[in-house]
């Protein structure tokens, strides 16, 4: 088995680095985050990932990984360098090399001859030849360059690891190329061994393709909205089509996390930086950010002013079983609802730790009950597993006012209103409007309403 470095502790750096050592390499990690590093050496994940806090106590139990803050323990004597630092988005969409760059110099100071350097992280196409530069200026230590991108699912990124669908790789040195497919030989899967820019690429392509179905379904799912369809039955009719398949076509509030919002803005960018023209990229991005106004408009038609309301988003991380708040739809929501006048109550299993920072407008309330009493409207926003088995009558008693935006089209609307809710999903084949000349509901003076009866009736809509 190979010794190797790999050059980040966050998401992909972590999580490689505890698989490639239960694959029986001999693994040390690096970041220059102290405080990380301690917490690793301890046995503590610095994020929520199901089932790698076990796999990293039995590859440490094993003396299979190590962690360090310095480059002089780390490099020396690897034979593989994984570069897995964060590449985040600039002003315009460019993704932020700083991290790569110090990474790659201060390898090329110490790493040992013949050492191959891995591009884990997700970087520009061009970036392969970058390194390659920056280590031949620095050193004349022999060495390889080859790009292995990573496809990670936050949530079950060590299921995916151990089962990927593919292995990418690419170099102008197919020898070091293979070298690094035989890292992974034990997992059961297609290995592409291209150039380098070609393999970047195929990461940024992946990741378009895939917010593109999701922009594609929640445009769709507004239409149906209009004339009355149901976008769930027209996804499932969809799905059935060899040709399409049915991953990704869930409409819903949109898509958030690390990996979408930054790759599609960082394809924009390297479009339009050489002259092409993405128009279908930037209709992605615009429908993607129209998921969550469309929140706020159904909010809006429901309840009538949003002033002096109170919110309640059950679920704040961008998708399940992770913590992770980067670019989550509830951080825009409430930045939206904020100024509308709202007061604004949010619940999740594992992200609450993180909202207090990313959302400090936000109350953050113990369970999806106490975030309830007394809400005008609730919008589930993360379709948690935990919000499937709500206890909806005693949450619709809790209301003053039984609004339900289901952001994630999780419950039946019939189930809903049988349970007493003002419902609106997303392309449901009802719209949250209700139709000229009906009234618009408000709590009533005497206090919590139990059923739907109890809603005094006030002021036709006349538009």
């Amino acid at each position: 088995m190979s010794r190797i470095c790999v050059i980040g502790a966050g998401y992909v750096g972590l999580v490689t680095s505890v698989c490639l050592a239960e694959l029986g390499h001999d693994v040390i990690c690096l970041d220059i985050d102290a405080a990380k590093i301690a917490s690793l050496r301890a046995g503590v994940v610095p994020f929520h990932e199901p089932g790698l806090p076990e796999l990293l106590a039995r590859v440490r139990d094993a003396g299979r990984i190590n962690f360090s803050t310095s480059y002089d323990e780390a490099a020396p004597g690897a034979e593989f360098v994984f570069i897995a630092v964060n590449t985040p988005a600039g002003a315009e969409g460019q993704a932020d090399l700083m991290a790569v760059r110090g990474a790659v110099r201060e390898l090329a100071r110490v790493m040992s001859p013949g050492a191959v350097i891995i591009n884990k992280s997700t970087v520009p196409i061009g970036t392969g030849d970058l390194v390659s530069w920056l280590v031949g200026r620095t050193t004349d230590t022999p060495f390889a360059v080859v790009s292995n991108p990573e496809f990670l699912r936050e949530g079950c990124a060590v299921a995916d690891f151990r089962n990927p669908d593919r292995i990418v790789l690419g170099s102008t040195d197919r020898t070091a190329a293979e070298r690094v497919a035989a890292l992974y030989g034990t997992l059961d899967c297609p290995v592409l061994i291209t150039d380098i820019r070609t393999a970047e690429m195929i990461k940024y392509a992946s990741n378009a393709f895939l917010a593109t179905r999701i922009s594609f379904v929640n445009e769709i799912a507004t239409v149906c909205e209009r004339l009355g369809a149901d976008i769930k039955e027209v996804a499932r009719g969809m799905g059935y089509d060899r040709r399409i398949g049915s991953h990704f076509l869930d409409a819903g509030i949109g898509w958030g996390g690390s990996c979408f919002p930054k790759d599609v803005r960082a394809l924009i960018h390297m479009a339009a930086a050489s002259g092409a023209h993405p128009q279908l990229l930037r209709a992605v991005v615009d429908i993607n950010r129209d998921q969550r106004l469309a929140v706020v408009q159904k909010l809006q038609a429901m309840l009538g002013s949003l002033e002096d309301c109170t919110i309640t988003l059950l679920g704040l991380s961008f998708k399940p079983n992770t913590d992770d708040l980067r670019n989550a739809p509830a951080v825009e929501l409430v930045d939206f609802l904020r100024h509308e006048g709202c007061r604004i109550r949010g619940y999740d299993p594992v992200a609450m730790e993180g909202a207090r920072t990313a959302m400090p407008s936000l109350e953050l309330c113990p369970d999806p009950y106490t975030a309830t009493t007394g809400a005008d409207a609730v919008v589930l926003v993360t379709e948690w597993d935990e919000f499937r088995d709500l206890d909806l009558p005693r949450l619709r008693g809790l209301m003053r006012t039984p609004v339900f935006v289901d952001g994630r089209n999780v419950f039946e609307p019939a189930d809903m209103r049988a349970h007493g809710f003002l419902y609106a999903g997303m392309g449901r084949g009802e719209p949250a409007v209700r139709p000229p000349g009906e009234a618009r509901i408000v709590p009533t003076e005497q206090g919590t309403p139990s059923t739907s009866d109890s809603l005094a009736i006030v002021g036709a809509r006349t538009n």
